[in-house]
């Protein structure tokens, strides 16, 4: 399986990663077939016991509650979907074509949950210390950067303040369309500044949707050839 190869595990049990990859949506279609949730209430507990081990052994100087503040941001929603996207998890699911048609793939709530479910079928498979080893390189980047207290994931203000540091600048939102029915609409905005389109994002929400904006400018920052006008 090619994901195998990107996460650098291979499964003696490939049942155990193909239900780890499974959404409900998908599983319902098909007749007694296994899907993830299980395997992320396993996940989460082992991912919250790797974490706890890191900062344990890394951050000796700071006390109990200053640990548990550094894991609620590294065991949360919007942690477990950066590992998702920089494994392009979403490409790897099976899941419906009503789920995908919504933007199942790219799903914060969806792909976070399918993390957890692939941290506990390398559990299962192949024991503790692999697991241990998968959330040590999946996970270094976050746990340094909450570290330095460097982990923002309110991207509209981070993006103020990155473009607000040498004077006012003009950041506006657009809402430039919306789609789908009213209990499912999708958003998509972008973020212009100084009449500049800077990023562009989408979402289940107008929130939403100027976030993944304003992230997708955050990381242009460093690629201005990306800019687009």
């Amino acid at each position: 399986m090619e994901f195998e190869k990107t996460i650098g595990v291979e499964f003696t049990d490939k049942k155990l990663i193909e239900t780890a990859l499974t959404h409900s949506s998908f599983a319902n279609q098909h007749k007694n077939m296994d899907y993830n949730e299980k395997l992320e209430f396993l996940g989460d507990a082992v991912l919250q016991l790797c974490i706890t081990e890191m900062l344990y052994s890394e951050f000796v100087e700071k006390s109990e509650g200053e640990l548990t503040k550094l894991r609620a941001l590294i065991v949360c929603e919007s942690s477990l979907h950066e590992v998702a996207r920089a494994l392009d998890l979403g490409r790897h699911m099976r899941m419906s074509r009503g789920e995908e048609q919504t933007g199942g793939r790219t799903r914060p709530s969806l792909l976070s949950d399918a993390v957890e479910a692939v941290i506990a079928a390398i559990y299962l498979d192949k024991g503790m210390e692999e697991a241990r080893g998968f959330v040590a390189r999946n996970f270094r980047s976050l746990i340094e950067m909450a570290g330095r207290n460097e982990i923002v994931f309110d991207y509209k203000t981070r993006l103020q303040e990155i473009l607000q540091e040498n004077g006012d600048v003009d950041i506006r939102y657009d809402m430039v369309k919306f789609e789908g029915p009213p209990h499912r609409r999708k958003f998509f905005s972008k973020v212009v500044i100084d009449d500049i389109t800077m990023g562009r994002g989408e979402g289940f929400s107008k929130k939403e949707s100027e976030q993944t904006a304003a992230r997708d400018a955050l990381e242009k920052l460093v690629r201005p050839e990306d800019f687009d006008a």
